[in-house]
Order: structure tokens, then C-alpha cells, then sequence
């Protein structure tokens, strides 16, 4: 598709609570490259790889980009199982797992459920540290932003 967008996502963490940082790149349909990250002193790996995924989205939304689809690829079974499977009991559920516990990091499962339903994208996994570019390139932006901190 000549408007498609391709996303890739990853988070770090140092120790786990610890120094965290998330990294993501994005390449547009015109062939420009775009690479986002950030970092918290005190988070964890999930939080990370959740944040990394709503940052790259939440680009395509606030820049207005158009696209007539959207990959997202992570390395985070977490992310990708998470947002097209488990998320749908979770909100049945008024957020709570099958063992009736609070689903930990709702606050990012909500925003991510937000940007899913406005964009839809497809989501994709990807092996973390096997040589994919576009991973590794995450990993990278998000242990400079890490060790940034």
C-alpha cells in the first residue's frame, strides 16, 4: 500500500522496578523516518514496552499523518496478546484478570485501547535481539534514553 505506515516499539528497564526507557520508530509512506523515545527513573519493563507502543501511535494521531493501514510491530508478547486478546475480558471485567485481581497498568491498557480503536492497526510480533533493524533500533533509542537518566 503506498500510504502505509510501519511502526516498530520496544522498552528497556534496569532492574525491574528501575530506570527505564522506551524507544520507537516510525516509517512513513513517503520513506522519512521517524524515531521517538523517552525515559522514567522508576518504572518497569512492561510500562516501558506499553509506552513505547502508545508514543508511536499517538505520533500518527497528533501530527494528523493519513494512512490507509497501519503495522505495528513489538517484541512484546505482553503488548501484542495484551491489546487483541486479553484486553477484551479485562474490560468485560471491569478491569480485572481472571484471578479477579486490578489489572496492573490499566492506565496504559486504556490509552492503548483508545489509539487501537481510532487507528487500528495490525499488530505484529517480532523476536527481541534476533538482528531485526527496526527492533534493534528500538532497543537502542530506549537504553540511550535510559542511561540518559
Amino acid at each position: 500500500m503506498p500510504d502505509s505506515i510501519k511502526l516498530y516499539s520496544d522498552g528497556a528497564c534496569s532492574g525491574n522496578p528501575g530506570k527505564g526507557g522506551w524507544g520507537a520508530v516510525i516509517l512513513l509512506h513517503d520513506g522519512s523516518t521517524i524515531e521517538l523515545s523517552g525515559a522514567e527513573a522508576m518504572t518497569t519493563n512492561n510500562r516501558m514496552e506499553l509506552i513505547a507502543a502508545i508514543e508511536a501511535l499517538r505520533y500518527i494521531v497528533n501530527q494528523n499523518i493519513p494512512y490507509s493501514a497501519i503495522t505495528l510491530t513489538t517484541d512484546s508478547s505482553y503488548v501484542k496478546n495484551g491489546i487483541t486478546q486479553w484486553i477484551h475480558n479485562w474490560k468485560r471485567n471491569q478491569w480485572r484478570t481472571s484471578t479477579k485481581e486490578p489489572v496492573k497498568n490499566q492506565d496504559l491498557w486504556q490509552a492503548l485501547d483508545l489509539l487501537n480503536q481510532q487507528l487500528k492497526p495490525q499488530w505484529l510480533w517480532s523476536k527481541g535481539h534476533a538482528g531485526h533493524q527496526w527492533n534493534e533500533r528500538c532497543d537502542t533509542l530506549a537504553v540511550q534514553a535510559r542511561n540518559a537518566l
